[in-house]
């Protein structure tokens, strides 16, 4: 399958951005993922000021992690849903963390889906699945 529309991988740690790659090919879900390793090249990816800096067709989906150098994940999330062009993209925060603090934080800033990363890679594998279907094939974009 694959919708035409990219993924934004914003992650860190490269064995997680090589893991997210293999789980979505496992998967079936051909479309393109696009891995930032940082929320300022995240939100340059997004929200660059130069147009060569700057998306023109917004991903389908972003799959964010919160430990992020640079910006937190937190950080990015916030300055998404502020500007008008990305307010609506859908994000999905996925990450280690567990702590309801984080998770409530998450929610009140306007995340659609709060995920917590399994240790396990089957387990891990078929999260980024069901992430990778629902948000490319079940879920109706919103409008651009």
């Amino acid at each position: 399958m694959n919708s035409g529309r990219t993924i934004l991988l914003v992650e860190d740690n490269p064995s997680d951005i090589a893991l997210t790659r293999r789980a979505l090919r496992k998967a079936g879900i051909l479309n393109e993922v696009v891995a930032v390793e940082d929320g300022q090249a995240a939100l340059d990816y997004l929200l660059g000021a130069d147009a060569e800096r700057r998306v023109q067709l917004l991903p389908a989906v972003v799959l964010l992690d919160l430990n992020l150098p640079m910006v937190s994940g937190f950080e990015v999330l916030e300055r998404i849903r502020a500007n008008d062009r990305t307010r609506r993209l859908p994000v999905v925060i996925l990450t280690t963390s567990n702590e309801p603090v984080e998770i409530g934080r998450g929610y009140d800033l306007g995340v659609n889906s709060y995920l917590v990363k399994p240790v396990d890679f089957a387990q891990f594998a078929t999260v980024v699945e069901n992430v990778g279907l629902y948000w490319l094939l079940l879920n109706g974009p919103p409008p651009e």
